[in-house]
Order: C-alpha cells, then sequence, then structure tokens
C-alpha cells in the first residue's frame, strides 16, 4: 500500500504535512469485502494505475479509478480505505478499515485502521491497532515508523525510539523515520545516538535543526 497522507502534528508518519481534514458524510458498502491478495494479472495491472496515481499526487483521480473497476482483493480495499482518508471521508475511511480487521485481521488493515484513527487524533486507540500491526507485521519498516511517530505523541519516547531505530534499518537509513528517529533521540538526550545518526547515515546540521523544532513541538503535545 502507498504512503499516507496524514494530518496529525507535523506528521512525519511517512507522511507529508497536511491540514487536519474533516470527514465527509456519507457510508460505504463494506459487504464486499474478501481478504485475498491481487493474483490476478488484470487486478495487477488495475492497482498499477491507482499507484502511479497516487505517487503523483493524484488522489481523487486514483480513487475515481479505483472505483470503476470490481475491488475483487484486499490490496483493493486497503487502497479504497487510504484514498477515502485521503479525500476527507474519514469516517468512511474507519469504516473500511474496520470491516478489514474484523473480517481479515491482517497486519496492513491495522495499520490502516491506525492511521486513519491517528488522522481523527484518537490518539490512543491508534496506538492500540498500531501496536497490532507492528505484531502482525514486525519487519515492515512503515509500520514500525508509524508506530514509533504515535509512541512519541503520548510521552513514550523511549519506546519510540526503539521501533523508529528497527525502521530506520529496515529503510536503510532513507525517508521521513530518519527525522523522527533524531527528534526521538533529542527527546531522550540519547547523544550516543545522534551521533551515530550523523556518522552512519549523513544526517546533516539542516535536518538536526529541524528534529529540534519538531521535538519542542512534541514535548508540548504529548504534556
Amino acid at each position: 500500500m502507498r504512503g499516507w497522507v496524514c494530518g496529525a502534528l507535523v506528521l512525519l508518519a511517512g507522511c507529508a504535512h497536511q491540514a487536519p481534514q474533516q470527514a465527509a458524510p456519507g457510508g460505504v458498502d463494506v459487504s464486499g469485502i474478501v481478504c485475498k491478495p491481487a493474483e490476478q494479472p488484470e487486478q495487477k495491472v488495475a492497482l498499477e494505475m491507482v499507484d502511479t496515481l497516487m505517487a503523483k499526487g493524484r488522489n481523487y483521480a486514483a480513487l475515481a479509478q479505483l472505483e470503476s473497476k470490481p475491488m475483487s482483493a484486499l490490496d483493493h480495499w486497503l487502497r479504497y480505505g487510504q484514498l477515502l482518508a485521503a479525500s476527507g471521508q474519514l469516517d468512511d475511511a474507519e469504516q473500511v478499515f474496520q470491516a478489514m480487521v474484523n473480517r481479515c485481521g491482517d497486519g496492513r488493515s491495522e495499520h490502516g485502521l491506525g492511521m486513519v484513527l491517528l488522522k481523527k487524533h484518537e490518539v490512543l486507540p491508534a496506538i492500540s491497532h498500531l501496536e497490532k500491526a507492528r505484531t502482525l507485521s514486525p519487519s515492515a519498516g512503515q509500520v514500525r515508523n508509524d508506530y514509533g511517530y504515535a509512541l512519541m505523541l503520548v510521552g513514550r519516547y523511549e519506546e519510540a525510539a526503539f521501533e523508529l531505530r528497527t525502521a530506520l534499518e529496515l529503510a536503510n537509513g532513507q525517508g521521513p523515520v530518519r527525522q523522527n528517529l533524531a527528534v526521538a533521540y533529542l527527546l531522550t538526550d540519547d547523544q550516543k545516538g545522534l551521533k551515530e545518526l550523523q556518522s552512519q547515515y549523513g544526517f546533516t546540521a539542516d535536518e538536526m535543526a529541524y528534529a529540534e523544532k519538531l521535538s519542542e513541538q512534541f514535548g508540548r503535545a504529548s504534556q
């Protein structure tokens, strides 16, 4: 599933900063949710088209493309929930992911529900689902990053640093997790960790200055 577009605090939980969005009214039919992955060539082609649009930031077009084809695999529904959230339909997205959690109980569904709840600023329920996603998918760097980010929101900095260091190594030192981990190290006064970030992963002075600003925001948010 593609990266999330989020809206809590500065949200480096694998996403670009975006103003919080309001859930749109409505409802979705979740009776057709299936738990099998996309295996047929035509399914994969359709998903590639959706992913291409998402990569370009064309989330509304991606949603329209997805809705134009039968959603006959879990991969379709995962993207559907994500795109509903990205287009501001948070209640519908929550409904989709909750149904997938109830029916499929897989790590990606738990992760999706956790991220939607995080967008709705329901942090503690979000952490519960992100923790389940982490247990079900321990080697998924994005999940470990998002879980670590959520832990920082509630002041669990030591635990967050562990999750984020794991995510950093899984991501080969690339992506938003760099900033997240630096923030966790600053909040725990882990000077050794910060020096390793600089020496092993080329963490720059500009990145450090930004991390210092973010650490102040996290500190205020968790009080």
